[in-house]
């Protein structure tokens, strides 16, 4: 490891103008290339305190042993050369998009004399007019085969071109018309090329004026009644209509655009692309990159922006570039786009209308590509394994923890305070094992508190299903102290009694996980085939949190006596692995599978949580009158307000007409009518069946009597 002040350059040395600078390695390879507006002001950002850089930017000037610089004339110079040399050196610590493949694209040779319609992947080459790139080469030829009928372009390669000119005979595609044949001369080179250039014209979105002169020219036909050359104008346009439905119209005005999008995390950013071309949606493509530089979404546009358009002149550069963030400064930016179109570029952010919606589904498909991508990792058994490996290793375990449990709490400034437990076995979600808690011991907001609640509600249960068993002889953490706990319910041991485990632990379980039901519960297993809850010990507990949470759960399990369970907590700011009673962090490399894991874990038990919150948020801001009742359930509750058509009537009637609601005993319509009468009207009636206003003045004077009539 270098030390940075080895090689800083002296006072003075360094000039304060835009350009474009190299760190390298002792070996004297390029290892980070960057452009700055003051390269004075920029390096000695670098030569500071290796504390106070960011933790990618300390690892890089540590293993830089040399930087130089180029001084240019304008920044747009600058953003132009740190591409060029990016391109060519391939440093190390900068980000790089790569696709995960080559995407498939719409070529057309207009280089040859006889242009050739094909799907091309790879570097593009000159001469060649491109549409795209598609996201399957299936759905390319689908569009052309349609276009054909229409535009009758070469289609074959150049050796059956040139088999078919010595034989003096065209191929299949002749004989049914889906080309001209110009190989045995029934056009012309300049009859084809114009056919090409039609093609081209059309798949560029001028689609309208062409439709129309078809349209013209079949009602031209039926009126000079050559039928047959009207009906085949009319399938032609019907061809060209299907082609255009395979790419909806987007954007209303026509508008020639790229949407890119960001969503990244700690370690990685996916990036997505959409080519809008006439109003209409004509190619998409995307990347998926690790965050090996300390770079913001700003900056991860600046490179996408140049990814994108490094080797593109003319009509290939949109007039419109909408992105998330716009890179700081602009302007630079913007013109090194205007010299390769040849004309001025808007970059700029979608604030409202089509192009915002447009944008938001642009972010969906990164998001989802960003999951996918993590999905594709965890879903390979070599890669989990040796992910499960790589946190052994770390943590300093006996062996791979092959049943992970993590928890997170979440809460809306203290209101509403909630826990999540999510499973992962053999590196997988166990959704079916997922359990949900609500924090009843106390009110407030108090994360570290919180979590040593869930932990100690989790495990004593566990050491609950360990006693029945004969498992546990310790009596200090048995059954009866659970329900001397606040917030805990008394386990119920009888078949069939109402609540699950989570329920019984103080909140709501949810069996099926979030994503419906999973193949079924592992563990153990009473006598009956059910499932025996919280009755599996994990091998590692990871908590969402820093050393406080740890020290926390660390300490829950101290106070029940369980001391073959590992304890971690991963704090998101710089993802460090926290372990109990230790000063430093674990710092797991970035490109290790533990640690992707370790991530997807946490991610899954934030997910969760906040999705059990808000639900809840949303129950409680929709909650009623007779959601106050204690022991009335939905079912009655929809037969009452059935009978009553309102909670205003409900109110005013008496006891009796409350019983003759079927399914409803006298207790609980005095339960009802007590508790309605100790709450006032929110308003006007409301007819269910009907929705009608109630106007009722006798209603009202009864319900201010108190809810009964005299």
């Amino acid at each position: 490891m270098a030390d940075p002040s080895s090689y800083r350059p002296k006072p003075g040395q360094i000039p304060d103008s835009p350009g474009v600078y190299k760190f390298r390695d002792e070996h004297g390879r390029v290892i980070y290339v960057g452009k700055a507006k003051s390269l004075r002001q920029r390096l000695s950002s670098y030569f500071q305190d290796l504390a106070n850089l960011h933790p990618r930017t300390r690892t890089m000037v540590t293993t830089a042993a040399a930087v130089e610089w180029t001084v240019v004339s304008t920044e747009v110079e600058a953003l132009q050369l740190e591409y060029s040399w990016i391109k060519e050196f391939d440093p190390r610590y900068n980000v790089k998009y790569r696709d995960d493949k080559s995407y498939p694209s719409l070529a057309v040779t207009l280089n040859e004399e006889f242009p050739r319609v094909q799907v091309m992947r790879g570097a593009k080459k000159k001469g060649v007019r491109y549409f795209g790139p598609y996201a399957h080469a299936w759905a390319i030829r689908e569009t052309v085969d349609l276009m054909l009928r229409v535009f009758p372009v070469r289609t074959c390669s150049a050796g059956v071109f040139k088999r078919s000119a010595q034989i003096g005979r065209p191929c299949l595609l002749g004989y049914i018309g889906k080309c001209s044949a110009p190989c045995v001369g029934r056009v012309t080179a300049e009859e084809h090329r114009e056919l090409a250039e039609e093609f081209c014209d059309f798949m560029a979105g001028r689609t309208g004026t062409y439709l129309r002169r078809l349209e013209q020219r079949m009602h031209e036909a039926a009126e000079e009644m050559e039928y047959e050359k009207a009906a085949r104008l009319r399938d032609d346009i019907g061809a060209l209509k299907r082609a255009m439905e395979k790419n909806a119209v987007v954007l209303a005005d026509a508008t020639d655009a790229d949407l890119i999008a960001v969503a990244e995390d700690e370690l990685e950013a996916a990036v997505q692309i959409f080519h809008v071309r006439g109003g209409r949606v004509r190619g998409q493509r995307g990347w998926v990159t690790d965050k090996v530089e300390a770079v913001d979404t700003a900056g991860l546009v600046e490179h996408a922006l140049q990814q994108l358009y490094g080797e593109e002149r003319g009509d290939a550069v949109p007039k419109e570039v909408l992105v998330p963030a716009v890179p700081e400064p602009a302007e630079p930016v913007s013109q090194w786009l205007a010299e390769r179109r040849g004309s001025r570029v808007d970059l700029r952010i979608p604030q409202r209308g089509d192009k915002k919606d447009l944008m938001e589904t642009v972010q969906r498909n990164a998001q989802q590509a960003l999951a996918l991508h993590k999905t594709k990792r965890a879903s390979d058994l070599t890669t989990r394994s040796r992910a499960l490996e790589e946190i052994a290793e770390a943590l300093g375990l006996d062996s791979a923890p092959l049943r992970v449990e993590c928890f997170d709490i979440s809460h809306l400034q203290g209101d509403d305070v909630v826990a999540s437990m999510v499973v992962f076995e053999d590196g997988l979600p166990r959704k079916s094992e997922y359990r949900r808690f609500q924090i009843k011991s106390f009110a407030g907001q108090d994360d570290v508190r919180s979590m040593h609640e869930v932990v100690s509600r989790r495990f004593r249960r566990y050491l609950q299903e360990k006693q029945k068993t004969g498992e546990w002889q310790e009596e200090a953490t048995g059954a009866d102290e659970a329900t001397e706990t606040p917030g805990v319910a008394e386990v119920a041991e009888t078949p069939g009694a109402a609540g699950t485990a989570g329920q019984l632990l103080g909140g709501p379980d949810e069996t099926s996980g979030p994503d419906g039901p999973d193949r079924g519960p592992s563990g153990p297993i009473d006598e009956e085939g059910r499932p025996k809850r919280f009755a599996y010990p994990p091998q590692l507990v990871v908590v969402d949190g820093g050393k406080p949470q740890v020290a926390a759960a660390k300490r829950a399990l101290d106070e029940l006596g369980v001391d073959d369970v590992a304890v971690c907590g991963l704090a998101k700011r710089l993802e460090e692995v926290w372990l109990p009673d230790e000063e430093d962090p674990v710092v797991l490399p970035r490109s290790s599978e533990g640690l992707y894991l370790l991530q997807r874990v946490r991610d899954e038990a934030h997910r969760f949580a906040i999705t059990y919150q808000r639900s809840k948020r949303a129950k409680s801001l929709k909650a009623g009158p007779l959601d106050t009742v204690p022991g009335l359930g939905d079912s009655r509750k929809q037969a009452l307000l059935k009978h009553f058509g309102s909670v205003k009537r409900l109110r005013a009637a008496t006891v009796e007409q409350i019983c003759e609601v079927p399914g409803v005993g006298r207790k609980t319509a005095e339960t009802v009518a007590a508790a309605l009468a100790g709450a006032a009207p929110a308003g006007p009636a409301v007819n269910t069946a009907t929705g009608e206003i109630i106007e009722d003045e006798a209603a009202g004077a009864a319900s201010s009597n108190g809810g009964t009539r005299p």
